[in-house]
């Protein structure tokens, strides 16, 4: 951003009415010394007194000649903000560096420094630059925080321009803002071990193809801009034309992330509402699920999945997992409740095909949603469900009654069709849901052994915790 002539550059523009656009920038003071030389002019000619028309005209003159200096004053002034991080987990701070560059030859005034913010992220700064010298700059900062996730500007960067007696003050402004994205809380997941949520990965029969790349038995006919070096020479002698050993491609195992975003599903707002910990919730899960290598895939009640590489809608086997995480956190920062009252598009999609690992966020489920909810687990690998009863949320467990055989008898329901079920009382981290879940696991024996499998002395087997801010990716030895 750049301040050239004047400090924006419609201001050109207002050239007519220079005037009036420096009479709106007195303040008090030249508001007050404006009426009292008029005042003095006034009672100078009822009472014949000349003296008191000179001290009149001096009260005057000296607002209007501090507000036409400042208006006609030309700065060439650069401004510059910088985000440290441009992404920020709710609850978390970061950091606004703003920076001032004179580019003229003169010497600037004393500047106060403005910067717009969202109410929710606190105050808004204000800073107060000394006289800048030619070529001179000025650094400072703020830092901002929010409890709620979203997508919040910054700016435009305001610069305040008073003159030394302080009768005028006008106000420019740059044309450009940033964005700081709050996304949601993510958690480290304890060290489970999932497998058999799709082919590729895992062990046993749901092992299908060659992780390492290795040959195919059957060759394939040379194709343009394929590599000499992968030339069958003994096919090629049989068959008569080039052939070339055909490479496995690796697939990579899948996860597929459900969140209910309906609107009569919960209750109750804020960050420590329902909604937000289940958001909360499957933000952890996906990026714990991308630090192991699993292709996954954000879908909501409304059939949409984020982010959409290709057809099927998985992210992670061509792009980078930090770019496909990123990309699902800034969906996930402004997520919000949809319209729609049913499951059924989200379970049309997952009909569609073998969908891996299906970790579940629900919230209420009258017998009708849990029904279909409970047809979903037929076309995944493993099924994790975790759901939320949003009026334990926004009242006690007394207050409610019959709520809690209510969501036993819902959870019942998934559990009969193969779901490893578990309700999310209000307070409890996700690390607790986690464990509990594989305990749920455990004692339903094969049924819920394609969602988890523990192995190692202890019964799990750690892994790379796939949180923001835990260890890399990668897999340990439980």
């Amino acid at each position: 951003m750049t301040i050239a002539g004047a400090p924006h550059a419609e201001d050109d523009r207002r050239e007519e009415g220079g005037v009036r656009t420096a009479l709106t920038g007195l303040t008090t003071r030249g508001r007050s010394f404006l009426a009292a030389g008029v005042a003095a002019a006034v009672c100078s000619y009822v009472l014949g007194q000349p003296d008191l028309l000179r001290v009149g005209l001096l009260l005057a003159v000296l607002p209007l000649v501090c507000a036409t200096v400042l208006y006609r004053t030309r700065y060439r002034v650069a401004g510059s903000r910088r985000l440290s991080p441009a992404r920020v987990p709710a609850g978390s701070e970061a950091r606004v560096h703003l920076r001032m560059d004179n580019v003229s030859r003169l010497p600037t005034g004393l500047l106060m420094l403005q910067d717009r913010v969202p109410y929710v992220l606190g105050p808004r700064p204000r800073f107060v630059l000394d006289r800048v010298e030619p070529g001179g700059r000025r650094e400072v900062s703020y830092r901002v925080r929010s409890d709620l996730r979203g997508r919040y500007p910054l700016g435009p960067l305001q610069l305040r321009l008073t003159d030394p007696f302080g009768m005028c003050e006008l106000t420019r402004s740059f044309s450009t803002f940033d964005t700081l994205t709050v996304i949601p809380r993510v958690e480290p997941l304890p060290p489970v071990r999932l497998s058999g949520e799709a082919k590729g990965y895992g062990d046993g029969r749901h092992r299908s193809l060659a992780l390492a790349g290795e040959d195919d038995v059957i060759p394939r006919g040379y194709r343009y801009g394929d590599d000499l070096r992968r030339v069958h020479w003994r096919s090629t002698a049989r068959y008569g034309e080039l052939m070339v050993r055909r490479e496995e491609q690796p697939q990579r195992a899948r996860c597929t992330v459900l969140l209910d975003t309906r609107g009569l599903a919960f209750r109750g707002a804020g960050p420590d509402s329902a909604f937000e910990w289940a958001v909360s919730g499957a933000a952890s899960v996906l990026v714990h699920m991308l630090e192991r290598g699993f292709s996954v895939r954000l879908l909501t009640d409304t059939g949409s999945s984020v982010p959409g590489e290709g057809a099927d809608g998985f992210a992670g086997a061509s792009q980078e997992s930090a770019d496909a995480a990123g990309l699902m956190m800034d969906t996930l920062a402004v997520i919000d409740h949809s319209d729609g009252a049913g499951l059924s598009r989200a379970y049309d999609v997952l009909r569609g095909g073998n969908e891996g690992l299906l970790v579940a966020f629900f919230g209420d489920l009258d017998e009708q949603q849990a029904a279909i909810a409970a047809r979903m687990r037929q076309r995944s690998g493993g099924a994790v469900a975790l759901v939320l009863d949003s009026d334990a949320w926004v009242r006690e467990p007394t207050d409610v009654p019959g709520a809690g055989n209510r969501t036993e008898e819902r959870l019942r329901m998934l559990r009969e069709a193969g779901w490893t079920a578990v309700g999310v009382p209000r307070g409890i981290s996700l690390d607790e849901v986690w464990r509990q879940a594989d305990r749920e696991r455990t004692n339903l024996g094969p049924v819920g052994a394609a969602g988890f499998d523990a192995v190692g002395a202890s019964g799990l087997r750690a892994v790379g915790l796939g949180a923001v801010g835990a260890s890399g990716p990668g897999e340990g030895q439980g």
